[in-house]
């Protein structure tokens, strides 16, 4: 599964050995705006040295699309080509054409972007609503794949408006025929409190449960301080090496890698929700997956998401609250497995029927 470092190693930072931290950190991919052409290569060079894929990005991809998509296209270490962030609906058409250009060159590779999320007042996205921003983007700037920022950890709550925004992603994603692909937030800027393990948990295995086949992490390297927003406390600082949030970032990233079994390349069947109340925009649990006889979660509630992947089918069970644990009542029939977080496979029945959710962590459960 691509796990990709956004805002990843500066340019003038280019070196093997922090190409190799990053990939020790869990990461596939790097995206990083490089100043010119010229960084761009060496880059790519030094990526392919480790094993990391790059998404190009450097002004000369604009300016001159066929000549430089044809510089990089056969390089072992490109990933695709970055187009810009957080389009509004008057930039579709420029950037329809732009990445068309490119993909007339090379179709092999991805051209990427980053929609807004659906906290962004109408007024930004020039249109009538959220799902009718998603919807365009999708006609009028054809790509390979679908993607959106959404940071929901505001202080200590979550924003009411998440998995609506997972909602609505997903479900035009799957009408589309395009993986998507969603972030956590992984760099402390205000209102945005420092990551720990249970708001990465919570971000990426609810983006998992919706469907997505790419994780991103806001930021990888510490950002530039600029008047708006006062970035600090990333995987990486600027000046003083790993932060305590580079060994949570790569925990995550072990069980991602652990779990692709599980989610990459899966189908979503539904998703649902416990609690007493539930997300605005969701679908309450009212009907249990087959081979499910019960299933109670006490607190703030769950996703509870049935995915499908090969011959097996899978129930992902979500801790919906960052903060506090949740006691999960779950009863399956004889030929349920629970999946570990190492992947590893082991019958459900060895387990109790009483189960403790770690804060934004999840239960995984196969059937064949």
């Amino acid at each position: 599964m691509t796990v990709l470092a956004w805002y990843g190693i500066p340019s003038d930072c280019t070196s093997v050995e922090r190409f190799e931290e990053l990939k020790n950190a869990g990461f596939t991919h790097q995206f990083t705006e490089y100043p010119d052409a010229e960084a761009m290569a060496r880059a790519l060079d030094t990526a392919e040295r480790v094993g990391i894929r790059l998404i190009v990005s450097c002004p000369e991809l604009k300016a001159e699309p066929e000549a430089t998509v044809r510089r990089f296209m056969n390089h072992p270490a490109t990933a695709g080509y970055f187009l810009r962030d957080e389009p509004s609906a008057d930039d579709f058409a420029e950037l329809g054409a732009w990445a068309a250009r490119i993909r007339a060159t090379d179709d092999a590779h991805y051209c990427y972007l980053n929609l807004f999320p659906n906290y962004a007042p109408c007024e930004t996205l020039k249109t009538d609503s959220y799902r009718e921003y998603v919807n365009r983007f999708d006609r009028e700037v054809p790509l390979q794949l679908l993607s959106f920022d959404h940071y929901p950890v505001v202080g200590d709550t979550c924003r009411p408006e998440w998995y609506e925004n997972l909602e609505i992603f997903s479900d035009e994603a799957r009408k589309a025929g395009k993986p998507f692909w969603a972030f956590a937030l992984a760099t402390a800027h205000e209102p945005y409190p420092i990551p720990d393990l249970a708001q990465l948990r919570l971000q990426v295995y609810s983006d998992l449960a919706y469907g997505a086949q790419g994780i991103q992490y806001f930021t990888y390297w510490t950002p530039e301080k600029n008047p708006t927003w006062d970035f600090h406390h990333a995987p990486v600082e600027r000046s003083s090496g790993r932060t305590d949030v580079y060994d949570k970032i790569k925990q995550m990233n072990a069980e991602i890698r652990a779990l692709s079994g599980v989610f990459l390349g899966c189908e979503v069947v539904s998703v649902r929700h416990t609690g007493e109340s539930i997300p605005r925009g969701t679908v309450r649990l009212t009907e249990l997956p087959d081979g499910v006889k019960k299933l109670e979660t006490t607190g703030a509630g769950a996703v509870v998401s049935e995915l499908r992947n090969g011959n097996n089918r899978f129930i992902v069970i979500v801790n919906r609250d960052f903060k506090n644990s949740m006691t999960l009542q779950i009863e399956l029939d004889e030929t349920a497995s629970r999946i570990l977080k190492d992947g590893s496979v082991v019958p459900a029945s060895i387990y109790h029927e009483t189960m403790v959710v770690e804060p934004g962590d999840a239960m995984i459960y196969m059937f064949k």
